[in-house]
């Protein structure tokens, strides 16, 4: 049986290099995509130049200049003959450079519309500051305030930041007579969200009084059958406002949306001499990426007051191009998912970005770190156990040491799991569903590998047919010792699952609140599953102890699996989790320490096919084969000098004429 062998061998040599292609893929694709963004730069005028010139009042200032469009200051008056008008730019280049320095004014409203400057309450004026330097990663701004917040607020409407952003000295209110559109501008962000609230499931204790259920019951259906997701208006007290330098001149119709949001075009919608590009001003991003809705207030007619803290920073535009299409990707799919049309496989909610947010936010950065190294390592350790896993059980022969309860009982334990995510979990990534699903299917397949399965008919029961498992094969001795061991083992189970698992169900029963009977039971059994899985391992290592081996276990897997029991220890130490339940991530390390004592006793010689005709290594029987062929010409170089000492010897008597003789006559 030389090819399954070699291609069981192959297989972790042939994922290695799949790995190995896949990374060298990725930083392909990034050392390509940097050298694009280089050379784009270099032909696009991406090195943004300034030059000095005098505007209309005669003061000397410095302009961005590109080699395509010319500064905003020299633009020309007409466009130059035969040339169309875009109303959509084609390229844009900045109005000013990169390292000028503006003044701000940050103001709250619950309408679209500007109101004058001088009109507005000293409490509307939220931010104010003079000078601020753009590119200058250094200068820092930070304001802190209360707002009252307006009715309409109160009463699920939005409440409008208004921004004013201009040189120094210039009148920065666009409602003044002396405003210049090219030395200010002003644009309005939203601060308030709306954001679907999450789908509350109701739930009761089953053995309340269910004239109260009906009661409420009813209640519920005197009211308008809601069609679409309950929208609530949320606020987040802290506001982070980036100044983006460095974008220098782009194709405005080919950036992405998430960007383009962000970009306002100058407001008189002047064009070079070709008419087909203009001018955008400082890209002012306000960044909503790190804000997470467990830190947002829901707005009502309760709230009077509100926080507010205001940062004003510089960002880099690598950052900016990262952070803002991630930010709409999450709210889309989040939006989606709330009118039930955005699950699609591999997907989620946006909840799962909004958990490595928070993450990130509330963890230490060597803390991190390590848990990043982990994780990685724990998918390593997977992946290798469930190669190792298979592999075991395509080479294996016989049933030794196998349990074939414990298998059936992870199948069960499995589809429960399986259940319980479709019954308890709201939009669940498909991924997940999928993961489990083929693990189920893992080990069905496992059952067959063992045993034979058979519909058989039934005669004197109700059910007319039944699923029957039949031996490949007689057994032999110690298979069946296996089979008895393992009958042994679950009786023992059975005696002290049971009562805890009716202890369980009763304590739910009684305490908890459930959606239904149905859901009662799935709960049930998965947290009997989570509590009392690890005493599915208990019936191996009974059979090891009485048959005194443990060359019948699959030793890599079985490695790469206790491997990541120690990982999962670390994540119980770094997750916040009630005492108990991080005491019983540590039930699986009894286990492993009971699996590598039995290693220790039952030593297993590698360079030799064991007791149950397995080889320890994929080389095993090429190794016994040149083992046995060496022998075997040991033996042929023994006899052949057996009988050359014989022949010597008869010679030497001289018996060998006297025979001939004989023979003659």
């Amino acid at each position: 049986m030389p090819e399954p062998v070699a291609a069981a061998g192959a297989e972790p040599a042939r994922q290695e290099e799949q790995g190995q292609s896949m990374l060298m893929k990725i930083f392909q694709g990034l050392a390509m995509w940097m050298a694009m963004q280089f050379v784009m730069k270099q032909f696009t005028g991406g090195g943004q130049k300034t030059t000095s010139v005098t505007n209309a009042d005669g003061q000397v200032v410095q302009v961005a200049t590109s080699n395509q469009i010319p500064p905003y200051h020299e633009r020309p008056r007409q466009l130059n003959e035969g040339a169309v008008y875009s109303h959509i730019p084609q390229s844009i280049a900045p109005i000013w450079p990169d390292n000028s320095a503006v003044d701000i004014i940050v103001t709250v409203s619950p309408s679209f519309v500007p109101e004058p400057l001088d009109k507005l309450p000293k409490d509307a004026i939220v931010f104010q500051e003079k000078g601020f330097k753009i590119g200058n990663w250094s200068d820092t701004r930070t304001a802190e305030g209360t707002i009252h917040v307006p009715v309409p607020v109160q009463k699920n409407g939005t409440l409008w930041g208004h921004f004013y952003v201009g040189l120094p000295g210039a009148p920065i209110d666009p409602t003044q007579r002396n405003y210049d559109p090219g030395a200010a501008y002003h644009f309005v962000h939203p601060l308030t969200q709306y954001i679907p609230k999450k789908k509350e499931t109701r739930t009761r204790n089953l053995l309340s009084d269910n004239a109260a259920v009906e009661e409420e019951e009813v209640v519920v259906e005197d009211e308008p059958e809601q069609t679409g997701p309950t929208i609530a208006s949320y606020y987040h007290p802290n506001i982070s406002l980036s100044f983006i330098p460095g974008s220098g001149t782009f194709s405005f119709p080919q950036a992405h949306p998430a960007i383009r949001q962000y970009i306002r075009l100058e407001a008189t919608g002047a064009r070079d001499g070709s008419g087909q590009n203009g001018w955008y001003y400082p890209i002012l991003f306000v960044n909503t990426f790190w804000q997470l809705k467990s830190h947002m207030t829901i707005l009502n007619e309760t709230v009077d007051t509100l926080p507010i803290r205001i940062d004003l920073n510089n960002l880099a535009d690598w950052k900016f191009k990262l952070m803002a299409p991630i930010e709409m990707n999450t709210k889309e799919q989040a939006r989606q998912a709330a009118w039930g049309g955005g699950m699609t496989a591999g997907g989620g909610d946006g909840s799962e970005i909004e958990m490595v947010k928070e993450i990130f936010i509330n963890t230490n950065p060597i803390l991190l770190c390590v848990t990043i190294i982990v994780s990685i390592a724990h998918m390593i350790l997977e992946t290798l156990a469930f190669g190792s896993d298979i592999a075991h059980y395509r080479k294996k022969k016989d049933n030794v040491g196998i349990s074939v309860r414990s298998i059936l009982a992870n199948v069960f334990m499995q589809t429960v799991i399986f259940l319980y995510l479709i019954d308890q979990s709201q939009n669940t990534s498909w991924m997940i569903l999928g993961g489990q699903g083929v693990g189920i299917l893992i080990e069905l397949w496992k059952i067959t590998t063992v045993v034979n399965v058979r519909v058989r008919p039934s005669p004197n029961s109700l059910i007319p047919y039944r699923i029957s498992f039949e031996d490949k094969h007689k057994l032999s001795t110690t298979e069946q010792k296996t089979k008895e061991y393992d009958e042994i083992a679950f009786k023992y189970m059975y005696i002290a699952g049971v009562p805890l698992l009716l202890a369980y169900a009763v304590y739910s029963l009684v305490y908890e609140t459930h959606k239904s009977w149905y859901s009662y039971i799935i709960a049930t059994l998965v947290g009997s599953v989570y509590a009392y899985g690890f005493l599915m391992m208990l019936p191996s290592l009974y059979i090891n102890y009485r048959l005194k081996s443990v060359a019948h276990m699959p030793g890599k897997a079985m490695m790469y699996k206790f491997l990541n029991t120690f990982i999962d220890d670390l994540f119980a130490f770094t997750i916040k989790m009630p005492f108990l339940h991080r005491l019983a991530t540590l039930r699986d390390d009894v286990i492993f320490f009971i699996y590598i004592y039995q290693r220790w006793v039952y030593k297993v010689d590698y360079t030799r096919v064991n007791e149950f005709g397995q080889g320890g290594d994929d080389d095993g029987e090429e190794e016994v084969k040149r083992i046995g062929d060496k022998e075997e010409e040991k033996e042929v170089e023994e006899s052949v000098e057996e009988t050359k000492a014989e022949a010597e010897a008869v010679k030497a008597t001289g018996a060998e004429k006297k025979g001939k003789a004989t023979k003659r006559k």
